[in-house]
């Protein structure tokens, strides 16, 4: 692994933490440390790490479609998330780096990546909890 490989891995994990801690500023501190030393691009990486720890290992081969029913009627940064996600699934980076620069753009990056982050986590925890069957 290299040297910038393993610092998003752990820029990730910072994320994950504060986020599994119900600690928002901790997440938005994080992503700025990432933003001050790698730029948006650095961002980009730990949001797309997270894309693939929602996504996980389990993934289907071929495209994912984005089954979200009443997408449109969402907020911005729930919207973002669900079709970051979906082009994570579908190995579109193409269309990650659109939706993160366009999120940028219109000022919502913030709230878009602190949204992931919690979607992140409530996936992880919908992994391990019983599910009372």
């Amino acid at each position: 692994m290299t040297d910038e490989a393993q610092q998003t891995l752990d820029d990730a994990t910072a994320v994950l933490r504060s986020a599994l801690a119900g600690d928002g500023p901790g997440v938005v501190d994080t992503f700025d440390a990432v933003v001050d030393r790698s730029g948006l691009a650095g961002a980009y990486g730990v949001a797309w790490c997270l894309a693939a720890t929602m996504v996980g290992d389990d993934a289907p081969a071929g495209g994912a479609a984005l089954d979200f029913p009443g997408i449109d009627q969402a907020d911005y940064d729930t919207r973002w998330v669900a079709r970051f996600v979906s082009a994570y699934a579908n190995d579109d980076a193409d269309t990650g780096e659109a939706l993160f620069g366009a999120a940028a753009a219109d000022g919502l990056l913030p709230d878009c990546l602190l949204t992931l982050a919690g979607s992140t986590v409530a996936t992880l925890r919908s992994r391990v909890e019983p599910t009372g069957l």
